[in-house]
């Protein structure tokens, strides 16, 4: 088996409806393990005689130095949606001064 510069070290997958979530540990060549979240949407096109189906993926690579402060986010960001945002701390509402809003679009 050839070795590529991504070795799969782990998988597993999350059956959400028409997407399936892949959450997979790589491992670059310099020993470097990452996780890539891959959303895979199913895309169904055309007339009924002539459907065409179709994935829509989207990907997000996470690195070990970012590991923390994304958990501490989803948390913040789960806890808030799954509950009132009198129930979050008030820590958890407050907007990091280090953080830098993006907005790109596609």
């Amino acid at each position: 088996m050839m070795q590529t510069d991504k070795e799969l070290v782990f998988s597993e997958s999350v059956k959400a409806g028409k997407r399936i979530y892949y959450f997979d540990v790589k491992q670059s060549r310099n020993g470097d393990r990452y996780v890539a979240i891959t959303e895979s949407k199913k895309i169904v096109s055309g007339e009924e005689d002539n459907l065409q189906v179709s994935y829509e993926k989207h990907k997000l690579f996470l690195y070990k130095e970012d590991f923390d402060k994304f958990i501490t986010a989803l948390r913040n960001a789960i806890d808030v949606a799954g509950g009132s945002v009198s129930d979050v701390p008030a820590a958890a509402t407050e907007v990091d001064s280090n953080s830098t809003d993006i907005d790109i679009q596609f």
